[in-house]
């Protein structure tokens, strides 16, 4: 899997847990709903750890909490 794969499983695993929308999400984090969108939509293939720590905050949840899930133990080496 790669890194924007995992990033995007793991938002949307994070809205569910707090039962909330990906426009919800991009509200409450303060990052533009586009911006949220592109990332969950694949459009953004590198989101920068600046908007994932936007992210977080709006969640209440440390950024290294978003990167202990499983989901990012199995990612690709991506050579570019």
């Amino acid at each position: 899997m790669k890194i924007n794969e995992a990033i995007k499983r793991r938002i949307f695993q994070l809205c569910d847990q707090k039962n909330i929308t990906v426009n919800k999400l991009a509200i409450i984090s303060g990052v533009s709903p586009t911006t949220v969108r592109n990332i969950v939509g694949s459009r953004n293939s590198s989101p920068t750890i600046a908007t994932i720590k936007k992210i977080c905050d709006g969640l209440d949840l440390d950024i290294i909490e978003f990167f202990s899930d499983d989901v990012f133990r199995s990612l690709e080496q991506e050579i570019e």
